[in-house]
């Protein structure tokens, strides 16, 4: 027995060290200037509706779109939206729409036990930011916090992000890189590439199955 174990730790000892495989080329291949185009182009094939706006009219324009879609809905309540006081965004939103009465805003202010009702029952969409986008797959990048939770873009109909232009990278692998996800990563990162859908076993698609029917990016460009 000690012979044969020595005569086969002898041949792997003389073995040849397997060559290292070739890695992929990780470098960008979408240049800037066509990044916010492609980006839109994958997201919109994906059912997502894309527009742009300047860093201070984007709560005067989601007005402007809830609005047209309560119409288009025959909804006469308006319409509540679900937003995080806590973060920038959230008090511009509320400051923005202090004159708008048909737009009810709902604070993320309280544990979910308290909120579940209202989120899955009671609000027609919920806002929020994003890492940022990947413009070869037309995805965007979530990192859920206190102050936004999962939940608000997985259980209100519409789900409003809000990405900056700058944000929005070559491909997934850049986006690493320059935000340094290895010093630290949420407990949920969420890769999104348009709004909720599923298929049945004859692969018919259907949406807002298991998250929102829709999505609506807001792309902030200065």
């Amino acid at each position: 027995m000690s012979n044969a174990r020595t005569a086969i730790l002898d041949r792997l000892r003389a073995a040849r060290p397997a060559p290292l495989p070739v890695l992929p080329e990780w470098s960008v291949t979408i240049p800037p200037a066509e990044r916010l185009n492609r980006f839109s182009e994958r997201l919109e094939a994906s059912h997502a509706e894309v527009v742009t706006s300047t860093s201070g009219h984007w709560p005067s324009l989601l007005a402007e779109r809830l609005k047209a879609r309560g119409n288009t809905q025959g909804s006469a309540n308006g319409s509540s939206v679900h937003y995080p006081p806590g973060t920038h965004h959230g008090r511009c939103l509320a400051d923005a729409w202090t004159d708008k009465p048909e737009l009810r805003l709902v604070a993320y202010d309280q544990p979910v036990e308290v909120l579940k009702d209202t989120l899955v029952h009671r609000v027609d969409a919920a806002v929020t930011a994003t890492r940022g986008g990947i413009a070869e797959t037309g995805t965007l990048i979530l990192w859920p916090s206190a102050e936004e939770p999962r939940l608000m873009s997985l259980l209100p109909p519409l789900h409003v992000a809000l990405v900056e232009a700058k944000e929005i990278y070559g491909t997934l692998t850049e986006a690493m890189m320059v935000q340094n996800w290895s010093a630290g990563l949420p407990t949920n990162a969420l890769l999104i590439s348009g709004p909720s859908k599923t298929a049945d076993i004859e692969q018919t698609l259907a949406y807002g199955v298991h998250g929102p029917k829709e999505l609506l990016v807001i792309v902030l460009d200065p």
